[in-house]
């Protein structure tokens, strides 16, 4: 037994014969071509032993990291929640990109408070479509000195709020200070005794809406008096473009119509009329049969009444000379 230790020893010290270094040298491997590449790993008993094989540690198992963030989700709540209420967002996001950041709690209370007043879904997407900074503005909490300006200093009457508020979405997000309040002395001080009919102009800009339109009637003839007293009577002349409107049918007043600035003064709802659907039309039936209407006469009545007022005057005598269909150097032989 010891003489067999011994030489199991014997064997384990002896350096290793050169048929043994040429076997080795034969074991192929991937890295053989690479003189910088470490020592093959050789097997015994199925385990790896390398010269240079690092030491291993067990791994600690690492805790699961958490989902991604679907960040589109608050988008689709939104999105779902005012497709509920009838309101398409995509379009609202166009006119009005600072929807997308808005929060779904900003977006329930002011549909919420415009449900509130009594507006239906259609109504909603009518009112977001023409000013949707109503559903960033800030809720209940900006609409409420809104409505308080509107009930007790400008008159409006409860019932008539929701009516109010319908045709002029933008009363909702004005400043009650920097715009509502000015505009309301300016339309007091041109002596228009009853604002609350005309609530809907309280979001206009006096410097960029009023004065510009006075100024503009000054230009074309008129005394500041008789601006003022134009604008009195027809507030809705603020309303209208300056580029689209005034000046245009102005220009067609004065050149293909002939008239004189005293029927305008009369009239100045001739500037609520259509130039191509209306004005225009009229006026050439009127020159092409030799009729003279004034301007009430003449866009006022429907296009059945226009037409059978003048069949009847083509097929009658010709007016007297003090009736309103009269015209200087038309009849003259009549009294």
């Amino acid at each position: 037994m010891e003489e067999s230790i011994r030489f199991r020893r014997a064997c384990l010290l002896q350096p290793p014969s050169s048929s043994s270094k040429h076997h080795l040298s034969r074991i192929p491997t991937s890295s053989s071509h690479n003189p910088c590449s470490p020592p093959p790993n050789l097997l015994v008993k199925g385990l790896a032993i390398s010269s240079r094989a690092p030491v291993s540690f067990p791994q600690i198992p690492r805790k699961s990291s958490p989902p991604p963030i679907d960040s589109s989700f608050p988008f689709r709540e939104k999105m779902l929640f005012l497709d509920s209420v009838g309101v398409d967002l995509f379009p609202l996001i166009e006119n009005h990109p600072p929807i997308v950041s808005s929060s779904l709690a900003e977006l329930r209370a002011a549909v919420y408070f415009l449900v509130s007043l009594g507006f239906s879904s259609k109504d909603l997407r009518r009112i977001c479509g023409m000013c949707p900074e109503i559903l960033t503005s800030g809720g209940p909490s900006s609409f409420n000195p809104v409505l308080t300006f509107l009930l007790r200093e400008a008159g409006v009457q409860g019932c008539d709020l929701r009516c109010v508020i319908s045709r002029r979405p933008r009363l909702l997000v004005s400043d009650v200070a920097c715009r509502l309040r000015p505009t309301l002395y300016f339309l007091q001080m041109l002596g228009i005794a009853e604002p609350a009919r005309h609530a809907h102009l309280l979001s206009c800009s006096v410097e960029e809406k009023f004065i510009p339109r006075l100024d503009f009637l000054q230009k074309i003839g008129f005394s500041p008096r008789d601006a003022r007293s134009m604008a009195r009577r027809f507030p809705q002349i603020f309303c209208y473009s300056m580029k689209e409107n005034l000046v245009p049918k102005f220009k067609f007043f004065a050149g293909e119509m002939e008239r004189e600035l005293m029927e305008l003064k009369n009239f100045p709802q001739y500037f609520s009329f259509s130039l191509e659907k209306k004005i225009k039309p009229r006026c050439r039936l009127c020159k092409e049969n030799e009729v003279f209407f004034e301007l009430p006469a003449l866009l006022k009545p429907s296009d059945d009444e226009f037409q059978r007022r003048l069949e009847v005057i083509i097929s009658s005598s010709p007016p007297l000379r003090r009736s309103p269909l009269w015209k200087q150097g038309l009849v003259d032989n009549y009294l």
